[in-house]
């Protein structure tokens, strides 16, 4: 499983961002569920007006509950939850 070039440009971006101390965290509403957001941003400017650039947002309680990892045992698959067992 390869990472697409887009996500790696945002990557590199965002480090540069973080580099030069220009992040926002900044609060959202999702766009689907209207739900608050707490959003990365990168700051840039525009003249004398100022940019924000959403990168992503962080993850609300557990991030492990969240987000699947790639399995280690299989290069194109993520692990899995054990499925819970009925009592």
């Amino acid at each position: 499983m390869s990472i697409p070039s887009y996500a790696r440009t945002n990557f590199q971006t965002l480090l540069r961002a973080a580099g030069d101390g220009n992040l926002a965290l900044m609060e959202c509403l999702d766009a689907a569920t209207g739900n608050p957001r707490y959003v990365i941003c990168a700051v840039g400017r525009d003249d004398s007006d100022y940019v924000f650039t959403p990168f992503g947002h962080l993850a609300e309680g557990n991030p492990y509950d969240t987000y699947l990892p790639p399995d280690p045992d299989n290069p194109e698959g993520f692990v899995r939850p054990e499925p819970e067992e009925a009592p």
